[in-house]
C-alpha cells in the first residue's frame, strides 16, 4: 500500500547539478493537475520533466497549476518556462516578490552572504572566490511571474483534495508545506528530509529586516515543532524517500540541535572563537569546501547557545568573536 499514490501523487525526481542529488517533485491528480516544485534552471531538468510526465501520459501543457515550496533554485528554476507553457504559478504571500524580482534578490542574498563570510573569519580570498562562483550558480535559477499569493492558512481546493498552506521557515525563509490534513500527509519542500539534517541556512527574513542577523535555527526548531503538533502519517520531502515516523525523526532533529550547541560550547572552553574557526575545528577542509553551509550551521547552534545565555557575541571589531558568558 502506497499513501501517496492512493492520493493520487506521484513523485518525479529531477535531476541537479548539486551534491544533494536529485529534487522531488510531485504530479497531483485532480482539477486543477498540479505540480510541487519543478527542479532546476536547465535543459537536462526540463527534459527529465517531459519525459516522466510523458510515461504517465501527460505533457508540459497539461500542468495547470504549479506550487512553489521555498525559494531555493533546485525547487523554482524551471517556473518561469512551464509559465510560458501555460501553468498558474502559485507560492507564499512573502515569497511572490522574490520570485517575481528574483535576479535582484538573489545578488542580494549572494552579497549577504559574502559579508558574512567577511565578518566571521573567513580569509578573503576564499570569500571573493566563492562570491565569484555564486554568480554561475545563480543561473540555474530564474525569475517568474507569480499568479496565485497563499497566506499562511489558507486552503486551496484541489478537485478532490484540499490543502493547507503553512509557512514553516527555517531551512528557508519562504519554507511552505501543503499539508492534507484529511489524509496526514505533508508535501514539505526541504523542511523536513529523510537521512539528512535540513540546514538552517543564514538568510534576510522576507517580512522585514532590522540589518541583525537573524536567528535562522530558532527560527527552524520553531517550525519543527509545529509540523510535530501536525504528527502527519506522511511527509513527502524535496529530496530522498518520503518520511514515515515525522515526530520521531523531529524529536531526534531537536535533540541533534542540542547536542552540537553543547560540542561548540565546549570548543570555547579554550577561549574565544570566530564562528569559521570552530566550524574548521569541527569540520576540516569541508569548512572551506562548503563555507557558507558550515557558517550556518555554527551560527545557528550559538544562536541557541546565546539565547541560553550561556554564549555572548563579540562585535567590537570587524570580525566576530564568540566566548562563553560570564
Amino acid at each position: 500500500m502506497d499513501p501517496a499514490a492512493d492520493a493520487g501523487i506521484t513523485c518525479l525526481p529531477i535531476p541537479t547539478p548539486f551534491g544533494i542529488g536529485d529534487v522531488n517533485t510531485y504530479l497531483l491528480d485532480g482539477d486543477p493537475l498540479t505540480l510541487v516544485d519543478c527542479g532546476p534552471n536547465s535543459a537536462s531538468a526540463f527534459l527529465a520533466l517531459e519525459q516522466q510526465l510523458a510515461a504517465l501520459g501527460r505533457r508540459v501543457e497539461d500542468i495547470e497549476l504549479v506550487l512553489i515550496t521555498h525559494q531555493h533554485i533546485d525547487h523554482m528554476g524551471l517556473a518561469h518556462l512551464l509559465a510560458a507553457r501555460g501553468a498558474e504559478i502559485a507560492c507564499l504571500d512573502l515569497l511572490a516578490p522574490v520570485l517575481e524580482d528574483w535576479e535582484r534578490h538573489a545578488i542580494q542574498d549572494d552579497d549577504d552572504a559574502l559579508l558574512l563570510m567577511n565578518r566571521h573569519g573567513v580569509e578573503d580570498h576564499v570569500a571573493d572566490a566563492l562570491r565569484a562562483m555564486a554568480d554561475v550558480v545563480r543561473g540555474w535559477g530564474a525569475g517568474c511571474r507569480v499568479d496565485r499569493r497563499l497566506a499562511d492558512g489558507e486552503l486551496l481546493a484541489l478537485g478532490h483534495r484540499e490543502l493547507r498552506v503553512a509557512h514553516r521557515p527555517g531551512h528557508s525563509p519562504s519554507d511552505t508545506l501543503f499539508i492534507d490534513d484529511e489524509r496526514g500527509i505533508v508535501i514539505g519542500g526541504d523542511h523536513l528530509i529523510a537521512g539528512v539534517s535540513s540546514n538552517a541556512l543564514m538568510a534576510r527574513p522576507l517580512d522585514g529586516w532590522d540589518g541583525r542577523r537573524p536567528p535562522t535555527l530558532l527560527s527552524y526548531r520553531e517550525s519543527l515543532r509545529a509540523t510535530r503538533a501536525d504528527a502527519p502519517a506522511l511527509v513527502l520531502g524535496g529530496h530522498r524517500e518520503p518520511v514515515t515516523d515525522a515526530v520521531a525523526l523531529i524529536d531526534q532533529r531537536l535533540a541533534a540541535h542540542e547536542r552540537r550547541a553543547e560540542s561548540f560550547y565546549d570548543k570555547l572552553a579554550a577561549g574565544p572563537r570566530t564562528a569559521h574557526e570552530l566550524a574548521s575545528e569541527t569540520w576540516g577542509q569541508t569548512a572551506f569546501t562548503q563555507v557558507f553551509l558550515t557558517l550556518s550551521e555554527v551560527l545557528g547552534h550559538l544562536d541557541l547557545l546565546i539565547h541560553e545565555g550561556r554564549v555572548r557575541e563579540d562585535r567590537s571589531e570587524h570580525i566576530i568573536r564568540f566566548e562563553r558568558a560570564g
